[in-house]
């Protein structure tokens, strides 16, 4: 009877299923001796879990940190950061075109622009007899 109970409460452990009540009765059960032989896989591992529960830790823990040239370190390249966004100008002096380009380069583009210019006004005189069609075919349809 008390093999059947072993077995469901590892079944249940396995599981992630049990109570601390029911883990401790596994700990008692696989500190004994006498396990059956299908079951002595398990005993290790308990007896580890009854052994590194009485474990502590001893040494002692320094509470002052020694790293204070760190902490002056940060503080100061906050400081050397916080000036230079200060001064930073993020804008810079506007530049004429007769200070980047020549006057030769000036012309040519001028003159590109002015083809471009006379080839889209083309284009928009076409849409021009666009929107007239469109207003007297819309005469006809919806019979204003």
């Amino acid at each position: 009877m008390e093999l059947d109970k072993i077995e469901k409460l590892l079944e249940k452990y396995f599981d992630a299923t049990t109570t601390v009540a029911e883990e401790e009765i596994l700990r008692e059960y696989f500190s004994n001796e006498n396990i059956p032989a299908h079951l002595e896989q398990y005993a290790p591992m308990f007896q580890y879990f009854s052994f590194a529960k009485e474990e502590r830790f001893t040494k002692q823990l320094p509470l002052k940190t020694r790293n204070t040239f760190y902490k002056w370190a940060s503080v100061a390249a906050v400081a050397v950061f916080m000036i230079g966004f200060y001064f930073y100008d993020p804008s810079p002096e506007p530049v004429s075109l007769a200070d980047q380009y020549t006057e030769e380069e000036i012309a040519s583009a001028q003159e590109a622009l002015a083809l471009l210019a006379m080839n889209f006004n083309k284009g928009t005189e076409q849409l021009y007899h666009l929107e007239e069609f469109e207003r007297n075919t819309n005469k006809f349809l919806t019979k204003e």
